[in-house]
């Protein structure tokens, strides 16, 4: 025989098989054992949560010759019909390849027909917020008045986009997302039945996974099954397969961020993209994971909301005490909005490269909030620390090789203040010149990021204001000692520093001098 996927297999057939939907079952078992059926129903829900196995559930209990507790017995000819699909009363329809007014209108020619076998003509139209505005007129009418004998069940992923006129002629029933104790139960016992043999965590990973829909966690858990047919399932071999990372993995990219280094979240960005793992589910996992670490932070008042190991739970705390709320609550505005922009992004990996990259470096904001102003004044705080203890870290890139070996040498020194006297060279300044930016008080770096630099005469440095930046350049000239101690004490040597501002937007080729400079 040939094989028939887990999702396929296990569809529910009566009402008490549908899982995590106890508020709909209820209801409309309600109204087939007193006789209250409706004429058009609407049920609305994410993906993989029931709505088309409780619409064609509906249609055999409304034309089930020995109902039993409003529950369709599966044995009648009718019941037999429609599981085999069959059975002409109940017609199901799949708007997203059928959404003209064409389509509706042989709709309205088959309504016209009472059934054959049965009590009711039964219309399943999937995915219908994809009908178009003239099928949804051509619909309209015959939604408000059916024949007796007709019942309208439309199904649908975004209620949003189905017109208010359609809706107001529905019961609308709202399927939820199905909770991870509820999926991983359901997939115990499915495992059970198969005889397969998977630990009870490597369950409850792959409900996680399928973040509320049970198709997708029979889809997820089939998977698991093929790639270690006749084996015992571990948790391991559930994150081999579906190409996840636990909870370590985004701490890990955290720390990155917090530390500000670039080339190893990267590269963690690069082992995902190799893994497989879709980019929107990347954004969301990683939201998660801080939706999670803002609850570990509120004490007792967001932990009946976790749903995690001890383990996982020490250790979402332990990072908590180390983040302020604002400026994860930035990292998670960032990742929110970078979700929305996936949706219609044709290059995902670069933005969210780009992105992440943003996470690093709040100075990017265009309009910095609180969350913003806290992560700079952390990393500002970092970077003084790190200077005081004569360490640097990899919070800004070093291309320089003596650069490297003068930063070994403050190791050795402990301080900073010692230091050779010596002449810098143009390249070895240029290419840490982002670096002594970051190191100097905000009010001078904010003033230099107006200015250009430029090599000048005999090894020294230009830098360059504009007549409409002289309150910068005259703040700068009153700290130039500043920014002298500051290269002194970062690259052990000295170099000359000119100050300059012009008033023709010729004099200079500003093309070649609006960014940072660096020789190569």
């Amino acid at each position: 025989m040939p094989y028939t996927a887990m999702y396929r297999k296990f569809r529910p057939r009566t009402f008490s098989e549908i899982q995590g939907q106890d508020h709909i079952v209820t209801a409309l078992r309600n109204q087939i054992r007193s006789d209250r059926i409706g004429h058009a129903y609407l049920f609305c829900g994410t993906r993989g949560t029931g709505k088309t196995t409780a619409a064609k559930i509906l249609a055999k209990a409304v034309n089930c010759e020995h109902q039993i507790n409003g529950e369709p017995c599966g044995k009648c000819q009718s019941c037999m019909g429609i599981q085999k699909g069959v059975l002409t009363n109940v017609v199901e329809i799949d708007a997203a390849s059928n959404n003209g007014v064409d389509n509706i209108r042989d709709i309205k020619e088959q309504v016209k027909y009472s059934p054959q076998e049965g009590k009711y003509r039964v219309f399943i139209i999937d995915e219908v917020h994809m009908l178009s505005v003239g099928a949804f007129n051509a619909l309209l009418k015959t939604l408000e008045e059916p024949p007796s004998y007709v019942i309208f069940i439309l199904a649908t992923t975004e209620v949003h986009k189905i017109p208010t006129t359609i809706l107001s002629r529905c019961q609308r029933y709202d399927f939820h997302r199905i909770t991870v104790a509820v999926i991983t139960r359901q997939l115990k016992n499915l495992s059970e039945q198969e005889g397969i043999e998977i630990e009870e965590k490597a369950l409850r990973y792959i409900a996680k996974l399928a973040d509320g829909s049970m198709r997708d966690a029979l889809s997820l858990l089939d998977q698991c099954i093929a790639f270690y047919l006749g084996k015992s399932i571990t948790y391991e071999n559930v994150l081999d397969v579906l190409g996840r990372e636990d909870i370590i993995f985004y701490d890990k990219l955290l720390d990155d961020i917090l530390h500000c280094d670039v080339e190893s979240m990267m590269q963690k960005i690069e082992d995902a993209g190799n893994q497989g793992i879709e980019w929107s589910r990347f954004v969301t996992e990683f939201l998660q994971y801080m939706r999670n670490l803002l609850l570990a932070g509120t004490n007792d008042l967001g932990m009946d909301a976790l749903d995690l190991s001890k383990e996982n739970l020490d250790m979402l705390q332990q990072r908590a005490k180390q983040l302020d709320e604002a400026i994860l609550i930035r990292y998670i505005r960032i990742c929110s909005d970078l979700l929305n922009k996936l949706r219609f992004s044709s290059s995902r990996r670069i933005l969210v490269e780009v992105e992440f990259i943003k996470l690093c470096k709040p100075a990017m904001d265009i309009e910095p909030d609180i969350g913003t102003i806290k992560d700079q004044m952390r990393q500002m705080q970092d970077e003084i620390t790190q200077l005081k203890q004569g360490i640097m870290t990899k919070t800004i890139p070093v291309e320089s090789t003596r650069l490297q070996n003068n930063i070994h040498s403050q190791e050795k020194t402990g301080t900073v203040e010692e230091h050779n006297d010596r002449k810098i060279g143009l390249e070895e300044f240029f290419k840490a010149w982002y670096q002594i930016k970051r190191t100097l008080p905000v009010q001078i770096r904010s003033c230099l990021n107006h200015a250009s630099v430029l090599p000048g005469e005999e090894g020294s440095v230009r830098i360059l204001f504009s007549e409409n930046d002289l309150v910068e350049y005259h703040y700068v000239e009153r700290n130039l000692e500043e920014l002298e101690k500051t290269i002194k004490n970062l690259l052990h040597g000295d170099i000359r520093i000119q100050l300059e501002s012009y008033q023709e937007k010729n004099e200079y080729d500003l093309s070649s001098i609006h960014m940072d400079v660096t020789i190569i």
